[in-house]
């Protein structure tokens, strides 16, 4: 090795140093050592107790685990869909030349930007089965509204609700693919007699399916992970523990209960359920998406 190479090698690792120490630090030094407290009994005052594969069989036979872990998949199996395609369409038709355009997608992406304890807060006054706007609305229609935050019933889709609210992010990422859509395919469309639906399904789609790919994932992740809200709106999981998400139930036991070790042994399922997700929707979408050149 050359002086100059080595010169050059040195430089580069006192570089990229501060970032490979904070991630060891604060990423793989503490994911190592939730995956050991996993196996043990570790309540943060006394030393950890090794007690091998035990949390994770408790697990199998905790019924408010299933639980919540049932409440986290619905939530994202309606949530994440919902989102992508509202966004989608919404950046849509924000990328028509209309009149107030720019108007229009800051007050669209706002709310993406809303403090997550803020929004919570804004959605149980909203919801509030006596007092809230949407029960005084519907009111006036001659419909009795629900109580949301007291009926098992409607606490999921009170919360998928206000997910679909904050399309803001994503709906940005699809304003930036679509400047990527050729105006002649448009054109070439029209000649061809191609509607409106058709156009939007054989061009706009095709050409923007790698950032719906990536709002995908995005999504799944933040699904199943979702804390801030349920914990805001119903932190005691709501009526018969039908608001009670996977994350916040981690949250539970680790800061509640101080069962830091089985709460631990949640978050490595998390991480795998997370994994095993990413990787079927990978395997399932990623032969559809269309990258530019191939």
């Amino acid at each position: 090795m050359t002086r100059d190479t080595r010169r050059r090698l040195t430089s580069g690792l006192l570089f990229v140093s501060p970032w490979v120490i904070g991630a060891l630090v604060f990423s793989l030094y503490p994911i190592g050592m939730a995956v050991y407290y996993s196996f043990t009994d570790y309540d943060v005052l006394r030393k950890p107790v090794w007690v091998g594969s035990m949390n994770y069989r408790e697990m199998v036979v905790d019924g408010v685990f299933w639980r919540a872990l049932w409440n986290t998949m619905v939530y994202s199996l309606f949530a994440v869909p919902m989102s992508l395609g509202l966004s989608l369409v919404v950046a849509v038709l924000l990328n028509r030349p209309i009149l107030g355009r720019s108007v229009f997608r800051t007050c669209y992406y706002i709310p993406a930007i809303v403090p997550l304890v803020a929004v919570g807060m804004i959605w149980i006054w909203l919801f509030n089965g006596d007092l809230g706007l949407i029960n005084h609305a519907l009111t006036l229609v001659g419909i009795e509204g629900p109580q949301w935050t007291g009926d098992p019933a409607w606490t999921k889709p009170m919360l998928i609700m206000s997910s679909v609210w904050q399309i803001g992010g994503s709906m940005v990422l699809f304003l930036a693919g679509l400047q990527d859509v050729p105006r002649s395919l448009y054109e070439s469309a029209d000649i061809d007699g191609a509607g409106p639906f058709n156009q939007f399904w054989h061009i706009t789609v095709p050409v923007v399916s790698p950032v719906l790919y990536f709002n995908l994932i995005m999504g799944i992740i933040a699904g199943v992970q979702e804390f801030v809200k349920p914990f805001v709106m119903m932190p005691d999981g709501g009526p018969d523990r039908s608001a009670l998400f996977y994350a916040v139930y981690i949250y539970q036991n680790a800061f509640q209960y101080s069962n830091m070790g089985y709460a631990c042994a949640m978050a490595v399922v998390l991480f795998l359920i997370i994994l095993g997700l990413t990787w079927a929707a990978n395997r399932l979408v990623s032969r559809h998406v269309y990258y530019a050149g191939e």
